[in-house]
């Protein structure tokens, strides 16, 4: 079983939603190796999901699992800010991790 889950909620295939579904995976790839699960959720199809998980914009990544949830807003640019927002611990030697 991954020891991080996340679902990325984005709308359609626009270049924002693309930019965010990029930037994630490099920086799952990057500082989690392997340790993730990675859904990607478009809310024009799945609307219901998106009200279940309180979605109110989009590009939206939600880290349920380890505990404590956390949500990140944006096109997840910043891969310093995405592991510290999301609480994201990446692999010894990882670029972008922390100490």
């Amino acid at each position: 079983m991954p020891e991080y889950i996340l679902k990325l909620f984005i709308t359609g295939q626009i270049g924002r939603s693309h930019l965010a579904v990029q930037n994630l995976r490099r920086i799952c790839e990057e500082a989690l190796s392997g340790r993730y699960d990675l859904e990607v959720i478009d809310v024009l199809e799945q609307p219901q999901r998106a009200e279940d998980h309180q979605i109110l914009a989009t590009p939206t990544v939600v880290k349920e699992a380890p505990l404590p949830p956390r949500r990140i807003i944006g096109d997840l640019s910043d891969s310093g800010k995405v592991l510290l927002g999301l609480d994201l611990v990446p692999v010894a030697g990882a670029k972008g991790g922390r100490s």
